[in-house]
């Protein structure tokens, strides 16, 4: 669905027929976005919730799970998926290469579950094992994916993730990333990947993620989501620099409205399932800048739609997230 965002003079959005109703609000007007804020998104999380894996099937055939990694990601945050999908795989010979997919990458959530946001020094010997032997089954199952339905992006963006996790060459996530852009060039989501495995603390050169962010933002086509890459590469300088004020130059600011007016302020961008999560990307670096303007009309845009992620860089996301919506 396509339309103009409100604002500077724009229309607005016509009424998506699959959009959630909006939940109650807390007392600072915020709610935490569910199911992507989609009714069809909402079976099929209700649906793998019930381990019933025909219902999921059928609540599949609006996406195209190849592709669509915000609706993978529904599936693999969900827990349990692992106690039920492995039957799928096992019998489902028709949809083996679907059921390997959100197998394979529930396992790399799983993964990092057991392994936790600890730094690696307080990591015990047990979650290593733990974590390794989950990504060692996730990386399996991918890559069978990957090879029976050798069109599909979202196995090599998950591989991304999981070769991280694994400390695998760079030549070899190299071949990875190279590959998930032969099948979508302008994947945001497998750009983002990068962009997080070209910081220091992944074993990238300094600045070396914000070059990687502007090459590919002079490739996205206006109201293309791949302008999200801009402000995720500041958010990410943000957390190396533990926080504080880095960004906020006037021109970092003129940065990312320059992004924003390109992509999720764009008459062309279309509002998909999820579109809340560009949003929030924006809304959180444009805060973190000190940006006055641009970030008005992302959080008016969002009308108290809180999404975790990037927000979980914080402490305490939900109260940054309420305090920034109220000061924008």
């Amino acid at each position: 669905m396509f339309g103009k965002l409100f604002g500077g003079g724009g229309e607005r959005p016509a009424a998506d027929p699959y959009a959630l109703p909006v939940p109650r609000r807390q007392k600072n007007g915020m709610y935490t976005l569910r199911a992507l804020g989609d009714r069809r998104v909402l079976a099929l999380v209700e649906a793998a919730d019930a381990g019933e894996w025909d219902a999921v099937k059928a609540a599949l055939v609006p996406f195209d799970l190849g592709r669509d990694h915000q609706v993978l990601g529904e599936l693999a945050d969900l827990g349990g998926v692992q106690d039920w999908i492995g039957q799928a795989v096992a019998e489902d010979k028709e949809h083996r290469a679907t059921a390997l997919l959100i197998s394979g990458t529930r396992h790399i959530i799983w993964g990092w579950e057991a392994r936790t946001a600890e730094r690696a020094v307080n990591v015990t010997q047990e979650q290593w094992r733990v974590f390794h032997e989950r990504l060692d089954i996730a990386e399996e199952q991918l890559f069978e994916a990957a090879e029976l339905r050798p069109e599909w992006v979202t196995p090599w963006r998950r591989l991304l993730t999981s070769g991280r996790g694994m400390s695998l060459s760079r030549t070899v996530k190299e071949t990875r990333f190279e590959a998930a852009l032969r099948r979508e060039p302008l994947d945001l989501e497998t750009h983002v990947e990068w962009l997080s495995q070209s910081q220091p603390r992944w074993g990238g050169e300094p600045g070396e993620a914000l070059a990687f962010a502007r090459d590919a933002f002079t490739r996205a086509p206006q109201g293309h989501r791949l302008g999200c890459v801009i402000p995720m590469a500041h958010i990410e300088d943000w957390v190396e620099s533990e926080g504080g004020d880095c960004l906020q130059t006037p021109q970092i600011q003129a940065e990312l409205r320059d992004a924003a007016d390109h992509s999720i302020l764009h008459p062309a961008y279309a509002r998909r399932p999820g579109w809340q999560h560009d949003f929030n990307t924006f809304a959180m670096a444009l805060s973190l800048a000190g940006e006055r303007h641009t970030v008005r009309r992302v959080f008016q845009a969002l009308d108290g739609a809180y999404t975790s992620w990037p927000w979980t860089h914080f402490a305490e996301p939900e109260k940054q997230f309420a305090r920034r919506h109220r000061r924008g």
